[in-house]
């Protein structure tokens, strides 16, 4: 998966990379801790996944306590909507930048 994104992952890699998200570095396909996450921004210690028919939900669950407990926000968007609404999920993760971003 690391060499190979999906075409939802591809979609949304081309509104983040080269710091086009609020001069935001994200990396893709990046490992913390054991687990590969598909988006982060380590400005921010915010991951990013984009959720298709190979992700379980119960596992997803308890990566995600497990991230948060290493100070890591995981944020998770349905393919679908990445399909649909990039624009709206773009401003979604620009909003969860906001609230992470140091005063």
């Amino acid at each position: 998966m690391r060499k190979s994104p999906t075409a939802t992952e591809r979609l949304l890699w081309t509104a983040l990379r080269n710091k086009r998200l609020r001069g935001l570095k994200f990396r893709r396909q990046h490992v913390i801790a054991g687990y590969v996450v598909d988006f982060y921004c380590a400005a921010l210690r915010l991951a990013v996944e984009v959720d298709g028919p190979i992700h379980r939900p119960d596992e997803d669950r308890l990566r995600d306590t497990h991230l948060a407990k290493l100070g890591v926000a995981v944020l998770r968007f349905a393919a679908s909507s990445v399909e649909s609404d990039l624009a709206g999920v773009v401003i979604s993760i620009a909003e969860a930048c906001e609230k992470r971003m140091p005063r």
